[in-house]
């Protein structure tokens, strides 16, 4: 073996231990963990990938519950650990919590549980930080290590208190109009001014001393993290759910460099690049920035008087729909597209929805449905609805992909949907949803909306879609408006 054969199999041998660490880079354990790790970061890299398309999710899904599975498996039989009594408990306990939740939660909650979720991930971020700091498990340069500490327990912190807010808003405890304090953009600039400057004490304390410090700064975050989304309005939701899962995977992958964990830092560099690319896509979809999502205090009520109204749409006598004639354009239709929103999460419509579907189809009409990006309180909340209904994937179609259809569609259904139809999107600059592109289900030969009530939607602005001459309201539940329609087919 010649010196440049030589020279190469001392660097691959040192680039293995690099990985496996430096306190047991030869140990069988510590090959079989690190292969562990690498099982598990591919399997979530391709949980992600099935994620991406509504026919390879329930693969995505399982490639994620198994990889999940290395990985605590994996990590139960590291070194580190030295005993299992109190582990094992705290393992049945949380599990079982999340399993009971998981199994009683409805798909209209499943927002609210989400939110909840994310909270814990920051509160784990901040109370391990806190852990690591006492008990002086450095690895490395003791200053970098400080550092990770420190970015560790304040993205944890605004996670978690920006989390539980998310999460009381969406269950209707607080409500979704913003709260706008006076200098609100001062406010929060101090506060991370504030957090970054008390690194610097930190720092200089020795051993443990510099805890109160961290505890002030994590008391700092945490109140900036419930002014941040208590600034946010309601109609916002669903960005904001996905902004605080990128927040998550970052307070994940800075605990990771904190505990030497790759595992850690892998998992969490996907779910915050991930969360945060979903976050652009979602804001993209409604002509905004994230900026402006964070700082805006979207739907706020505060915009200017809308202007007169223009012809054909002034607020007067809304058309009102029944049972027995929807019914009657159903059968007249040849092609129906069906639009749907948050009231039929509410109303859990989404299996009598496929059987009109069902019939309709039997009575030869083309049907299709019209996903808007932000429909619902949660990323693709009406497309797991939709799937819980086994709808078949090829009919469930995206707003760039339908709206140029629209005005050869003969009917619309929308159900429990408001701002995600308002054409006061694109006409009423005025309006806090103006720019934001929607479903034009007014170019449709006519909208029937279902809806309990003629209030607005999350936004807080009214619709002028009410008011069209091509649209009709059929008052009442979705579940029990579209049953009173099979029934009647």
């Amino acid at each position: 073996m010649n010196q440049f054969d030589m020279d190469h199999l001392n660097k691959a041998h040192d680039g293995i231990t690099g990985l496996l660490g430096a306190d047991g880079g030869g140990s069988a354990e510590s090959l079989l963990l690190a292969l562990a790790y690498i099982v598990a970061s591919v399997l979530f890299i391709l949980s992600l990938r099935g994620l991406s398309s509504q026919e390879t999710s329930s693969r995505g899904n399982l490639y994620g519950i198994v990889g999940m599975a290395i990985a605590i498996l994996a990590t139960l039989t590291a070194t580190q650990i030295v005993s299992y009594g109190y582990l094992v408990p705290v393992l049945l306990v949380g599990g079982g919590i999340g399993a009971w939740m998981a199994a009683r939660v409805a798909m209209t909650a499943m927002p609210e549980l989400v939110a909840l979720l994310h909270s814990f991930v920051g509160a784990a971020a901040v109370l391990v930080g806190m852990a690591s700091y006492l008990g002086g498990g450095a690895h490395g340069s003791r200053g970098i290590w400080l550092g990770e500490i420190w970015i560790a327990v304040m993205i944890g912190a605004i996670t978690f208190t920006g989390s539980v807010i998310a999460f009381l808003k969406l269950r209707g405890t607080l409500g979704g109009k913003p709260l706008l304090l006076p200098a609100r953009h001062f406010l929060n600039l101090a506060m991370v001014v504030g957090c970054i400057a008390l690194a610097w004490p930190f720092s200089d304390a020795p051993g443990t001393d510099g805890i109160a410090w961290l505890l002030v700064m994590a008391g700092i975050a945490s109140v900036l993290g419930v002014h941040l989304v208590m600034a946010i309005g309601g109609a916002d939701m669903p960005v904001v759910v996905s902004l605080l899962n990128s927040y998550s995977g970052w307070t994940a992958a800075a605990a990771g460099f904190m505990l030497g964990n790759d595992l850690l830092i892998v998992t969490g560099a996907l779910v915050g690049s991930s969360g945060a690319i979903l976050s652009y896509i979602m804001c993209r979809a409604m002509n905004r920035s994230i900026w402006n999502v964070v700082f805006g205090g979207f739907g706020t009520g505060d915009s200017k008087p809308p202007p007169p109204p223009a012809d054909g749409v002034a607020p007067g006598e809304i058309g009102e729909a029944s049972v027995e004639s929807t019914v009657a354009e159903l059968r007249q239709a040849k092609s129906v597209v069906i639009v749907p929103g948050y009231g039929m999460a509410v109303g859990r419509a989404q299996h009598a929805v496929r059987t009109m579907t069902e019939k309709l189809q039997a009575n030869g009409a083309t049907v299709r449905f019209a996903i808007h990006p932000v429909a619902g309180r949660l990323p693709g909340h009406m497309n797991v609805l939709l799937a819980e209904a086994n709808i078949p994937y090829d009919i469930v179609l995206e707003m760039d992909e339908i709206n140029d259809d629209l005005p050869e569609t003969d009917l619309v259904l929308v159900i429990g949907a408001n701002d995600i139809v308002n054409p006061g999107a694109q006409t009423d600059t005025s309006s806090a949803i103006y720019g934001m592109p929607v479903l034009e289900v007014w170019k449709a030969g006519s909208v029937v909306l279902m809806k309990r009530s003629r209030r607005t939607g999350y936004a807080g602005v009214d619709n002028p879609l009410f008011y069209m001459p091509v649209t009709k309201l059929l008052y009442g539940d979705a579940k029990d408006s579209v049953e009173a329609i099979n029934a009647a087919f």
